[in-house]
């Protein structure tokens, strides 16, 4: 029985959109109703509202949404924290009787919630010496170690990735078992999952996002960012909001600010298209057709459905 669908692919690809009017088609169908739990990070926290192009109150037709506004943006987002939650959210959505629309467009948060995926403990001490010889010895001399300890996990993480690198590490001295044992295996922890993807030529999806980062500072997102006040590490680097606190604190101008949060998207965007294109299991949809990803998303599930 499809139990979960998921509608994942790069930022600015309409992935709330189809979500919504999937939803909608559902019901006009008289398939389950449909619930919304969101997989995107930055949308976990309150006040992240334009800058995330996270859907409002109105926009949400009245379709229960999870996942949202859970966390202030003082506060850590934790994948394993995320994973408990949501799949708590998942388990009383299936309860209900309804299916879960699982939306966003990161990568690890999908993978955390989607598949068989363990996130051992941490250990302060042993991150914080592993950080030390990083800077002190350089990351190359780190993941030379990974490739010893871990050859296999060492083949999967680029050596510039060095945070990537202390983690494989650290779970290597926590647990005595290889980082390796710990990658998902591509199992979906809920039988009945359904991966949709949506995706488009690069050059549509630029144009896209200059448009949504000139709409964004329209629409307040410097007052937004402003109004924050104390971040943590993970709200503070997220995109857009590190250009316009940059911007308020002088280090980018007015003009520049526009054209900054569009290349930091742009980035995002295409490290989001490399993640989720290794996954085979994803039905690909044309995001610069809206009409025709929703009939096909509409098709995909209700044969699932039977």
């Amino acid at each position: 029985m499809l139990r979960v669908i998921a509608v994942v692919g790069a930022t600015a690809t309409g992935k709330s959109a189809l979500a919504l009017d999937l939803a909608g088609e559902l019901e006009i169908a008289g398939a389950p109703r449909a619930e919304i739990v969101n997989a995107d990070a930055m949308q976990l926290y309150r006040g992240m509202d334009i800058g995330t192009a996270k859907v409002t109150p109105v926009e949400r037709r009245g379709i229960p949404h999870h996942q949202l506004d859970v966390l202030d943006p003082s506060e850590e987002a934790s994948v394993a924290a995320y994973q408990r939650a949501a799949r708590a959210d998942l388990a009383a959505i299936h309860e209900r009787g309804g299916i879960a629309l699982v939306v966003g467009g990161s990568g690890l948060y999908v993978q955390g919630l989607l598949d068989q995926l363990e996130f051992p403990g941490t250990d302060p001490v042993i991150r914080a010496a592993l950080t030390e010889r990083a800077e002190r010895e350089g990351g190359r001399i780190l993941h030379d170690e990974l490739a010893a300890r871990d050859p296999v996990a060492a083949a999967k993480i680029e050596p510039a990735n060095v945070r990537r690198v202390i983690r494989a590490l650290e779970v290597i001295e926590l647990t005595g078992r290889p980082f390796s044992a710990s990658l998902p295996e591509g199992r979906h922890h809920f039988a009945g999952t359904l991966q949709l993807g949506l995706a488009a030529d690069m050059a549509w999806l630029d144009e896209r996002i200059a448009r949504r980062a000139l709409l964004m500072l329209d629409d307040g997102f410097v007052a937004e960012a402003a109004a924050l006040g104390e971040l943590g590490r993970t709200a503070s680097r997220a995109t857009g909001y590190a250009q316009a606190l940059a911007h308020l604190r002088g280090e980018l101008s007015e003009d520049e600010l526009g054209d900054a949060i569009a290349l930091a998207t742009r980035q995002l965007a295409r490290r989001q298209v490399k993640w989720f294109r290794r996954d085979p299991r994803t039905h690909w949809l044309d995001a610069a057709e809206p009409g025709a990803a929703l009939r096909e998303a509409r098709r995909l599930t209700l044969g699932r459905l039977g």
